[in-house]
């Protein structure tokens, strides 16, 4: 089984001084804003995959 993926950057501040926290699984701190956070899957949408928003412009649903 292969490693996770780790985060490029820190959602508030754009850095990518990122380190794992200690905080447990999907926890980050970013040096640079001094802030934490978490990241976590969260599951597949029931939709499936969209074929992008230019597809659905001027289209309604019936």
């Amino acid at each position: 089984m292969s490693e996770r993926a780790a985060p490029f950057y820190c959602p508030y501040c754009g850095d990518e001084d990122l380190r794992p926290s200690e905080q447990g699984h999907g926890a980050w701190e970013c040096a640079a804003c001094n802030r934490a956070f978490r990241l976590a899957f969260l599951g597949l949408l029931a939709r499936g995959v969209s074929r992008g928003s230019a597809d659905h412009e001027g289209h309604e649903n019936v």
